[in-house]
């Protein structure tokens, strides 16, 4: 998401090197969506990754409109799919996911267009984004949700309510986010230094009164890390990784050096000890929203 959208303008990075580094030290899951770019995201993984195609797992999204609506009517998620597979220049996708629920169409007419798609070969697994437990529940009756993307770190805890259903069902979870949009690598300003068109100018957790006690709290983590000879984003993906192994976090970077850092995470373990201090330090999560009110309706 964040090679084009989202996190203000980057001229300093090649996206394109920087995804096929991606695959040369071990990554083979990529992640994309219809928004990100409205085309131009999909472009370029299909473009990096066409060489290893076969070797790879490419995920996109359907759901959102340019108004930032929703819209997961049948003939429109065809329609999104038959575009997303034009611009990634592939014959089918590894996993399509709903982005958001759309409150206006039923769940079960959602996962029966994504099984037909399946059964015709365009669509591998069926993946769900920011959905609650019964919309979990009445989708995989339908047609079995593979996995579940939403936010999930040592920022942000809520999707750890909805562990129990994921386990019963056998749902994998994807965390976007893993680094609190880029708090959990202490390089975080206060929103008013943030371009308006970087999401963290508006994200509560970057405004005063919860930016400090966040910083406080990363500064804490980052004299922890820094003991055990780590980046504070390495800690905070280790810790992730350390939850289950049903958990598949989806960093995001445009820069080759933080991209060899978050991967090199996947080596680390923890002890009961490590565990508990980090818990010390954040035992519920982050300070602040994730989204404002309006952005995030309650899951269900």
């Amino acid at each position: 998401m964040g090679i084009t959208d989202f996190y203000g303008s980057d001229s300093e990075n090649d996206a394109i090197a920087t995804i096929r580094h991606a695959h040369e030290i071990g990554v083979t899951f990529f992640d994309t969506a219809e928004m990100y770019g409205w085309g131009e995201n999909e472009r370029l993984i299909g473009q990096a990754l066409a060489p290893v195609r076969d070797d790879v797992v490419i995920a996109t999204k359907f759901g959102w409109t340019r108004e930032y609506g929703y819209d997961s009517r049948p003939g429109h998620i065809r329609e999104v799919l038959d575009n997303s597979l034009r611009f990634l220049g592939v014959d089918h996708v590894d996993v399509l996911y709903q982005h958001r629920i759309d409150p206006e169409v039923p769940i079960e007419d959602v996962a029966g267009t994504v099984k037909d798609l399946i059964e015709a070969g365009k669509v591998g697994h069926f993946g769900l984004s920011e959905a609650g437990p019964e919309t979990i529940r009445r989708a995989h009756a339908v047609q079995p949700v593979a996995m579940l993307q939403t936010e999930y770190s040592l920022f942000e805890r809520d999707v750890e309510r909805l562990f129990p259903v994921l386990g019963e069902l056998g749902i994998g979870l994807v965390p976007y986010a893993p680094l609190g949009r880029g708090f959990l690598t202490g390089t975080a300003k206060p929103a008013d230094q943030y371009d308006q068109s970087d999401m963290r100018s508006f994200d509560p957790r970057w405004q005063p009164g919860f930016f400090e006690k966040n910083v406080e709290a990363v500064r804490q983590l980052e004299a922890f890390a820094e003991s055990r000879g780590l980046k504070v984003s390495q800690l905070a993906l280790a810790w992730l990784l350390a939850q289950s192994d049903d958990i598949v976090p989806i960093p995001g970077t445009r820069n080759i050096a933080r991209l060899e850092e978050n991967v090199s995470a996947v080596h680390l373990e923890f002890s009961d000890n490590d565990l508990d201090r980090i818990a010390e330090i954040l035992p519920t999560g982050g300070f602040g929203a994730r989204y404002p009110d309006a952005v995030m309706p309650e899951w269900t």
